[in-house]
């Protein structure tokens, strides 16, 4: 009866969750190894390359069928055109400086991001010119109607045991975006939160689910100064793109402190380069001509230094048992990852579970074999890839 149907429906969502988990999981371990980008550029492992594209495209087909992120940003009022001026600051923790004679003026509509290494300060340098933090010397100043919306990297804004959805709309079922009200369902599903997960305890949710749900409840509020401290930890492939998008259409200021290089390339129209002894230097675009100058100033710091001559390992040579694994191991993984995308395609039809026959825990079962036994045929492959070198 429908009771029995409701199991089965259960069973295969749950089925079909652990699935997604470890793909999820290969797509990561992926991702990292193409951008160490030296293995991934050779020749022979161009099948690799194509294999992640289409782990890409299936991840992008599952989030079509989830429904795709559409994040909107409350637009405040129009700020004044000077929003941030820092003139002559000095600042510091006891011994350690983290600016000293900084200024600079920061106009409506800048996309602002800093960078420095680890410990440098970057979030101390936000809170600065947020005024959280009084400068030891100097004067910042803020201009005129500003609205400010902050994200905070270490998510203590979360309310672990309400729900979802409640922790966006505390006070109801809408949300108000630039005056249109919106179910809180509707407006979450932007974020690629399901019904179920929306109003499942914030206790619940996964590193990636926290960071979207915090991103949900910073882009109800309206403002004209966003800033944002590593917003794209936790975040996946499609939430990134996403949120470059909204940011670059979003008419208000930034500041932006991260890590991604390719994030802030993509969203920034200024950087300021923290040292770390409090030296601040700014640079029109991304980080680029940051990273540059490190690399030349490393290199001339070491340019005295007597180089010292590599010692050449002796390659070891390929055996025959191994020339042949080479050859097959690509189409072993080939074969696995058709009968893997079979079973896969087989368990996301919407008759599945309604089929008698259908064995979601023993496909299940097979699944994850398979991610096993693919994963470690991959390994054998980069590893017998790297004695050709």
């Amino acid at each position: 009866g429908y009771d029995k149907f409701l199991e089965r429906k259960a069973e295969i969502l749950s089925a079909e969750e652990k699935q997604n988990a470890v793909f999820d999981k290969k797509l990561a371990e992926e991702e990292v190894w193409i951008r160490k980008g030296i293995q991934a550029r050779r020749t022979r492992n161009e099948g690799r390359v194509r294999a992640l594209f289409k782990l890409r495209e299936e991840r992008s087909n599952r989030r079509e069928l989830q429904g795709k992120s559409n994040l909107s940003a409350n637009q405040g009022q129009t700020s004044g055109r000077k929003v941030i001026t820092v003139k002559d600051v000095d600042f510091g923790w006891d011994t350690k400086r983290i600016v000293d004679d900084f200024s600079t003026t920061v106009w409506r509509g800048d996309k602002l991001g800093v960078v420095g290494l680890n410990g440098s300060g970057k979030s101390t340098l936000l809170k600065l010119m947020l005024k959280k933090l009084e400068p030891t010397r100097g004067t910042i100043e803020h201009g005129t109607k500003l609205e400010v919306a902050y994200f905070d990297q270490h998510k203590e804004i979360v309310n672990e045991n309400l729900s979802v959805a409640e922790n966006v709309a505390p006070n109801g079922d809408t949300v108000t975006i630039n005056g249109n009200s919106k179910h809180i369902l509707s407006y979450l599903k932007d974020f690629l939160f399901l019904p179920e997960t929306a109003r499942a305890p914030a206790k619940m949710l996964s590193g990636g689910e926290r960071a979207r749900l915090l991103l949900a409840k910073l882009f109800l509020q309206p403002a004209n100064l966003l800033v944002m401290d590593e917003p794209t930890n936790d975040l996946d492939i499609e939430t990134i793109e996403l949120l470059e998008e909204r940011l670059l259409q979003f008419e208000g200021t930034l500041l932006l402190v991260s890590h991604d290089r390719a994030f802030l390339n993509n969203v920034v129209t200024g950087t300021v380069a923290l040292d770390g002894i409090g030296g601040v230097t700014e640079y029109a675009g991304g980080c680029d001509q940051w990273l540059s100058d490190r690399e030349y100033a490393k290199n001339m710091g070491s340019s005295k230094k007597p180089k010292a001559v590599p010692v050449k390992k002796k390659s070891k040579k390929l055996s025959n048992k191994d020339k042949e694994a080479l050859v097959k191991i690509p189409k072993q993984i080939e074969k696995m990852e058709v009968e893997r995308d079979q079973i896969t395609a087989a368990m996301q039809n919407p008759d599945y579970y309604r089929n008698p026959k259908s064995d979601p825990s023993g496909d299940q079962a097979n699944l994850e074999k398979l991610e096993v036994q693919i994963a470690s045929s991959y390994s054998r492959w980069e590893e017998l890839e790297g004695l050709t070198e």
